[in-house]
């Protein structure tokens, strides 16, 4: 068989330009520079969230080894949020909707590996059996079998069809065999399929990224990249300022004023700050007690004393940045009568990692004084929060999600969000109404259709007071002046590129 290096070469300078001109790209580069000769210098970057699973691919950690370049799926999102060509080159639906072929391009593994149709449906198989499951899977059973060499057929046991923007997931991405070790473990250092390939990390704190040569969409500019996790906003943009970062993500709105404007870059995202209620234990068990911290929240105040006006009151679930939302948006029905707290105690959660959390549940703190709650504030990074926040160990937390994030899909976000059986339920919210209308949600297969039902579920979630929705944010992007290429992804999932270079 012929090697898959030589078989991609003629292709090259086609793909290359296809995969770099998705986003807005920080600094004055043209998404055509990524076919140049690849002899840049290593790029420092600076992000904000710890790995917290050992880099696993099928948790949260997945998302950084998407937007540093070492991984990727058979799909991936175009800049209108549909399904593009990554791994897989075309694909298309079967008889009866409950199966998908995907046609593979000719691409290496990292560790000189074919990606062949094998290959990828044992990954999918692995992804599907993990415990607990990837977002992207909440209330989906996959299974993935090849067909020849270069076609593999996924399969899910309700038509699904929104599955090829399902898979564009980075908990979804394709590694080779060597990967999978016992126990359910996942080792993607050098097994991935990205133009940078994971070399080495230290800890939890940093981590290595060499350039991958062959990889299927052309040799990318960067020799490298070192990464470091940093978890404090401040920190982050006294690197970018005093020289020893070329890109740091999540900047504070407080910092942006004092760096150069040229290196400072914001983008609209479908990403929310919400206030979260447990309704499973605790305080907000009570409908009436979620009502009145409703009332008690004043968005406004955030927005503007939190925020300095770089976001906008939340209105719902779904943001400006998704312009069809706001035309379809119905008032939340079924709202409680909201009843007097009376000294009633909880605990506020937050994570600091994203800059301005923080500062918004000390806000919230007061507000909920204020009307008569007695409020503890716990505040810890990310990694060291998410367990207990996931064990319900909270009454509030203050939480920022992009809608679109896992699928790209507005639907597929609220099954996970928002149902009885969801992955990352941080209200255990487990209610009738809701998980009908997301069912039916999930079975549309029109768009639009789509996102009316998306609407009409929005709107019974809202009704439940178990998410008190705060701010509709954009991300804030610290660039040196040098570095070109930098992806500015409304979905959040890519950052670099074989175009990104300094």
């Amino acid at each position: 068989m012929t090697s898959p290096r030589s078989r991609l070469t003629a292709g090259l300078l086609l793909l290359v330009p296809l995969l770099s001109s998705c986003f807005s790209a920080g600094g004055a580069s043209s998404s055509s520079d990524s076919s140049a000769s690849g002899e840049g210098g290593r790029l420092r970057v600076v992000l904000a969230f710890q790995p917290t699973e050992n880099y696993s691919p099928h948790g949260q950690d997945a998302f950084a080894l998407s937007r540093l370049g070492v991984a990727e799926g058979l799909t991936r999102l175009d800049a209108n949020g549909a399904a593009a060509p990554a791994l897989a080159e075309s694909w298309s639906r079967e008889k009866g909707g409950r199966s998908w072929v995907f046609t593979l391009r000719e691409a290496a593994f990292q560790d000189g590996g074919e990606v062949s149709a094998q290959a990828v449906a044992s990954s999918l198989n692995h992804a599907a059996g993990a415990a607990p499951a990837p977002a992207a899977l909440s209330g989906v059973r996959l299974t993935a079998d090849a067909v020849g060499e270069d076609r593999v057929r996924v399969r899910t046991d309700e038509p699904d069809p929104v599955l090829p923007l399902r898979l564009s997931n980075p908990s979804l991405s394709v590694f080779s065999p060597g990967a999978y070790g016992e126990k359910g473990t996942v080792n993607p250092a050098g097994t991935a399929t990205g133009p940078f390939e994971l070399t080495g990390t230290t800890g939890d704190t940093a981590a290595t990224l060499d350039r991958f040569d062959d990889y299927w969409g052309g040799r990318a500019q960067a020799a490298g990249i070192d990464v470091r996790f940093v978890s404090d906003g401040t920190a982050r943009a006294n690197a970018l300022r005093t020289g020893d970062a070329d890109i740091a993500e999540s900047l504070p709105v407080a910092q942006i004023a004092s760096l150069d404007e040229g290196t400072v870059h914001e983008t609209d995202t479908a990403r929310n700050t919400s206030l979260r209620l447990n309704t499973r234990s605790g305080a907000f068990t009570d409908a009436g007690l979620r009502a009145a911290a409703r009332e008690a929240v004043d968005a406004s105040a955030v927005a503007e004393g939190v925020h300095e006006g770089h976001a906008q009151p939340a209105r719902g679930l779904y943001g400006p940045a998704l312009a069809w939302a706001g035309g379809k948006r119905g008032e939340p029905a079924g709202r409680a009568e909201a009843t007097e707290p009376r000294g009633t105690r909880i605990t506020l959660a937050a994570y600091d990692d994203r800059p301005e959390l923080a500062e918004t549940a000390q806000v919230l703190q007061q507000q909920l004084e204020k009307a008569g709650f007695r409020v503890g504030l716990e505040v810890r990074t990310y990694a060291r929060l998410e367990s207990d926040l996931l064990a319900g160990k909270f009454d509030a937390v203050v939480a920022s999600r992009n809608m679109m994030l896992d699928t790209g899909d507005p639907v597929s976000v609220l099954a996970s969000d928002y149902t009885c059986d969801g992955g990352y339920n941080l209200s255990f919210l487990c209610d009738e109404k809701a998980d009908r209308l997301i069912a039916a949600a999930q079975a549309e297969t029109d768009p639009a259709k789509r996102q009316d039902a998306a609407m009409k579920a929005e709107a019974a979630i809202l009704g439940t007071d178990a998410e008190i929705p705060l701010v509709h944010l954009k991300a804030v992007t610290g660039v040196a002046a040098p570095v070109k290429g930098t992806l500015l992804d409304p979905y959040e999932r890519q950052f670099v590129s074989t175009g990104t270079r300094r």
